[in-house]
């Protein structure tokens, strides 16, 4: 079978496939020390960190657990923990 070069797909499909249930740690946004820099939005690899001014939450039906919102967050005000299940 012969793949044709210049496919096109419809966007935003993942919207489609909810992917949050893969994870085994959640991260939890305290709320305490927020600058409001949006660092956990820009790096989040899953674009599922949603909010304004300092108030941030991660979209959980997307959210994978990855802990790269916690890793960057300059004032340590996200923490990752097990989800209860």
């Amino acid at each position: 079978m012969k793949i044709p070069t210049g496919a096109v797909v419809d966007p935003a499909t993942s919207l489609e496939n909810e992917t949050g249930t893969w994870r085994a740690q959640v991260p939890v946004y305290l709320h305490e020390k927020c600058t409001g820099c949006r660092l956990c939005e820009w790096y989040c690899p899953d674009n599922c960190v949603v909010g304004e001014g300092k108030h941030f939450e991660p979209d959980l039906r997307y959210c994978k657990g990855c802990g790269i919102c916690a890793q960057v967050c300059p004032v340590k005000d996200i923490i990752m923990q097990a989800e209860a299940r």
